[in-house]
């Protein structure tokens, strides 16, 4: 299998509870490496940005609120089928349908603080790794 990268974001109620260290544990544990990682504090617009996709749904102004609370922690994760390798770590978005074992089973508080995002195809994850990082802050 083709070695693969994806992009991640630890939560505000991951840093807020620092839990930051426990997540990279369990990313690491699935085989994942962390190439590129920082904790910033994403502004209202950035948010917006990010999540534009959803801007048309009930709770995306719930997203950008929750998401511009607090630092949170951007990576780019790489390994061997990462997008999906990444997605099953995570859980499901609902931590109360997630599998036990998984990120958001163990740390998430409820459906709208879920601790993780993940991208869900390759070309999302260029998209949001380029929004995030310069090539040379992706050292594998």
């Amino acid at each position: 299998m083709a070695i693969q990268r994806t992009f991640s974001i630890l939560k505000p109620d991951v840093t807020r509870r620092n839990l930051t260290g426990a997540v990279n544990a369990k990313i690491e544990a699935a085989g994942l490496r962390i190439v590129a990682q920082k904790r910033v504090h994403m502004t209202r617009g950035q948010a917006e940005t990010f999540y534009a996709v959803h801007k048309e749904r009930p709770f995306f102004g719930e997203l950008v609120d929750q998401m511009s609370a607090g630092p949170v922690v951007v990576q780019v994760l790489e390994g061997e089928n990462a997008i999906l390798k990444y997605r099953e770590v995570m859980g499901a978005t609902n931590p109360e349908k997630a599998e036990a074992g998984t990120i958001r089973k163990e740390f998430a508080l409820n459906m709208g603080e879920n601790s993780v995002h993940g991208s869900d195809a390759e070309e999302t994850a260029a998209i949001e790794i380029a929004q995030w990082f310069a090539g040379n802050e992706i050292v594998g």
